[in-house]
């Protein structure tokens, strides 16, 4: 998609009035609702992977066009509306509510009469999206919200943000199930945010040989693998052992980069941990290893540094964030919402679902009707 404009999201704090955030909800369910019964609960899926629609949603229902809450606020009134009629679950939240998505996933899984595989590869999509915003994708901004959007079919989208704290701004990652042929290579369906730089982005698709070399590293024998990153860091010593002249590597070819593995960041006995449960797993791949649970940003990162020293395999250093989004409402920005305006748009909205419902109704009266004099004339 061809970017048509800038606007980036300055972390926002406090919390959207009560007055507001009830016609929020209100008049996103109605919204949706149109939608659904107009389209699809897939086109309701595929337009939330959509920034700019995204974005604009929020701005229908009288948010701000620029802060970070966009995201907490519009995926908050969505999950309150309780679309779960209308064929959709909503699961997760900001902070420790994010957590509790595997919960929620089993309880909606009941109402929405979803199958046990159905639920399982649900809460596998939530787990991996935000695995991979957190460990394969290092781009500075650290996870802090994850939602999760379904259908009773099983389809998926998932909305998540992460913040930094240095810049003051957020970053909004959309994913949409069914779009992408792996969690591991190019995978968004896009990444909101004007502020570029680098990244270590190890599901881009010129990092298929660094990830490779990472799955051969994690399956080799820990003791080993420490040995080189110590190696790296200029140490000799790991615990209780010294590393033997006969196990060292000869030579090693510095990167020209020096800030991929801060010497603060990384835990040695914790990574051995890890590496051990790695090794005596045997994963198959880039996906199950980033599946594995503990593996963190800073095992990723320290092996991605020995794949590139070791084996020549340079991961990607391209900042995947394609474009931005613009458009343009609470902060008095245009105007401040008017109670009396907003309440009618939310009854006109209403009046929109029960004509469409109504409609609905007529035409399949009209069809069984059409069928029945069909019918007879056959007859």
């Amino acid at each position: 998609m061809q970017r048509s404009g800038i606007a980036e999201l300055p972390l926002h704090y406090g919390n959207c009035p009560r007055w507001l955030f009830t016609r929020m909800v209100r008049l996103s369910r109605a919204i949706v609702e149109i939608l659904v019964s107009e389209y699809s609960e897939r086109v309701f899926l595929k337009r939330l992977s959509d920034p700019y629609w995204f974005q604009a949603f929020s701005c229908a229902i009288g948010f701000d066009w620029h802060s970070s809450g966009v995201s907490t606020t519009l995926t908050g009134a969505l999950k309150a509306a309780n679309l779960y009629d209308l064929g959709i679950g909503v699961c997760g939240g900001k902070g420790r509510a994010s957590r509790k998505t595997p919960q929620e996933l089993e309880a909606l899984a009941d109402i929405l009469s979803l199958s046990i595989k159905a639920t399982n590869s649900l809460k596998k999509a939530s787990y991996m999206t935000a695995k991979v915003d957190t460990a394969a994708l290092q781009d500075g901004f650290d996870l802090y919200h994850h939602v999760i959007f379904f259908t009773e079919r099983g389809e998926w989208a998932v909305v998540q943000q992460g913040l930094n704290t240095d810049m003051k701004y957020a970053r909004r990652y959309h994913w949409l199930g069914g779009s992408m042929e792996s969690f591991v290579e190019e995978p968004h369906s896009a990444i909101c945010s004007d502020l570029t730089g680098q990244a270590l982005n190890l599901v881009a698709r010129e990092s298929r040989g660094a990830q490779r070399a990472i799955v051969d590293l994690a399956v080799e024998n820990p003791t080993w693998t420490l040995r080189q990153l110590h190696k790296i860091r200029g140490q000799t010593t790991l615990g209780d052992f010294t590393p033997s002249a006969a196990s060292s590597v000869s030579t090693f070819l510095a990167p020209r980069r020096h800030n991929i593995i801060p010497q603060e960041d990384i835990n040695p006995k914790k990574l051995h941990q890890i590496l051990l449960q790695t090794y005596e797993s045997q994963v198959e791949d880039f996906e199950s290893l980033l599946g594995v649970r503990g593996l963190g940003p800073a095992t990723i990162r320290s092996l991605a540094l020995l794949s590139e020293l070791l084996y020549g395999e340079e991961p990607s250093w391209r900042d995947p964030c394609r474009y931005s989004f613009c458009v343009g409402g609470k902060d008095g920005v245009p105007y401040t919402p008017n109670l009396q305006h907003y309440d009618q748009v939310i009854e006109t909205m209403q009046d929109l679902v029960r004509e469409s419902k109504l409609g609905k109704r007529e035409k399949l009266a009209a069809i069984q009707r059409l069928s029945s004099s069909n019918l007879a004339n056959q007859t």
